[in-house]
């Protein structure tokens, strides 16, 4: 698959469309998901383009993986859900058809503050 240039989350990398930023550093911007499925639903993203979690592992580099991974703690710290502040949060990707995935660029979803509930339904 060729990564979508023109998929949502690219636009809102290059600024063609708002969001509510949440934190942002070289890598990663994480904003407010704007069809929230819990009291508090963020994305994080790398602004890389990478079609999904695979695709990331098998193209990005060292910085980028790790950049990822401690952005996600970082903003469940920036919303009060971590461990270390909060009760906890579930973090989510899907992979693509058969995962759900709805945009073809990764996306974690950092849902939280409220009890989640089942991981499948």
């Amino acid at each position: 698959m060729i990564y979508d240039k023109n998929n949502i989350f690219a636009k809102i990398l290059r600024k063609e469309i708002p969001c509510k930023k949440i934190f942002e550093n070289e890598y990663v911007l994480s904003f407010y998901d704007i069809n929230a499925q819990k009291k508090i639903h963020a994305l994080v993203i790398p602004k890389g383009e990478y079609i999904d979690l695979d695709d990331f592992n098998q193209k990005a580099s060292d910085e980028e993986i790790v950049a990822l991974s401690k952005a996600i703690t970082e903003v469940s710290k920036i919303l009060d859900i971590s461990t270390d502040t909060g009760k906890g949060y579930r973090a989510l990707t899907n992979l693509g058809e058969h995962g759900g995935q709805e945009v073809p660029h990764l996306h974690f979803h950092l849902f939280g503050g409220e009890k989640i509930g089942k991981m499948v339904e």
